[in-house]
């Protein structure tokens, strides 16, 4: 289903996030939030202005043309330009109309941009330092840079991998719910792509939490010109961090493929699109148990089909004796 399908009652929502962090809790530890930037809109100040990135609150914005995008598109990068070789700003996605696909299409750009930032950034620290405190509460240690750091992500405890993978999923989840604010319009019906909602009904429900976007509200006393600038490199460094953390993940997975990082380069065996390939299966020993699970039911099955042949077979004979 798209994903406007998804309810925004704040009553189920507030349920759904206290459920899977209870699920989570037995296992998992504090997790630190990662800071994001807020809503882009494109809005035509003039026929003859560069069209810029906006940043406002819940208010339904005007579909983005084509002409706005291709404005967009010089002003992120003059030299190519508006470019869609696979024509996506005519698509219609999930038939929702080309309005949303647009806004799905935005949504997904902006979002990918900023974990590409955080993963390459990761990827460099994780090269070059390791945290001084415990990583498990048995006191073990982060594992070492003499690893690279998919290596290193192998190396962590499968409840630890669960952990990041959990909280990056209910992020997601509160993202797609617009926080349970009833007037958050999603970004496939008008709403803006990137803005990231405030946790304050979770502060007013559960406890204390900062937002993701402008925790202290500095940016508020930003001017406008300013905002709308740092909007669109935050675009161009999105774009460019998703080139950087494939180019370190293909220099480490086939070698020789990134001739700058030949020297640097880490060889790794693993499959970087398999977070727990190393635990011998994409969903590590959740699935595994599940399979175990599974077979010990089908043969359980299998004993007592057996036995009921068998003593539907006894039954049968002593039948046929008696006559």
């Amino acid at each position: 289903p798209p994903p406007h399908s998804i309810h925004t009652n704040p009553t189920l929502l507030l349920t759904m996030m206290q459920t899977a962090t209870l699920l989570f809790a037995t296992s998992l530890g504090a997790a630190s939030a990662f800071t994001s930037s807020d809503v882009l809109r494109v809005s035509s100040q003039s026929q003859t202005s560069s069209t810029a990135v906006r940043m406002s609150d819940n208010a339904q914005q005007k579909p983005t043309s084509n002409s706005e995008l291709a404005d967009m598109a010089k002003s992120l990068n003059p030299a190519i330009g508006y470019w869609d070789p696979l024509a996506l700003a005519d698509a219609d996605f999930w038939n929702q109309g080309n309005n949303a696909t647009v806004g799905f299409l935005r949504q997904a750009e902006i979002k990918h941009g900023r974990v590409a930032m955080a993963a390459f950034v990761g990827y460099c620290v994780q090269s070059n330092f390791v945290f001084p405190w415990a990583n498990t509460l048995a006191g073990d240690a982060f594992p070492g840079t003499d690893l690279s750091p998919e290596q290193q992500w192998d190396a962590l405890p499968p409840a630890a991998r669960w952990q990041i993978i959990g909280v990056v999923g209910l992020l997601e989840l509160w993202d797609e719910c617009g926080g349970g604010d009833p007037e958050s319009v999603h970004y496939m019906k008008g709403g803006k792509p990137g803005r990231y909602p405030s946790f304050q009904l979770f502060r007013d429900e559960v406890h204390f939490i900062l937002d993701l976007y402008d925790p202290f509200g500095k940016n508020k006393r930003m001017s406008q010109e300013k905002k709308d600038r740092r909007l669109l490199m935050e675009i161009n460094n999105g774009r460019l961090a998703m080139l950087g953390i494939f180019g370190f993940l293909s220099a480490d997975k086939i070698e020789g493929s990134v001739p700058g990082l030949t020297g640097i380069a880490i060889p790794y065996d693993g499959e970087v699109m398999a977070p727990f390939f190393a635990d011998g299966s994409f969903f590590s020993t959740v699935s595994a148990s599940a399979s175990e699970a599974a077979s010990d039911i089908i043969s359980s099955a299998s004993e007592v089909a057996i036995d009921a042949i068998s003593s539907t077979s006894e039954v049968a004979s002593v039948v046929a004796s008696s006559l």
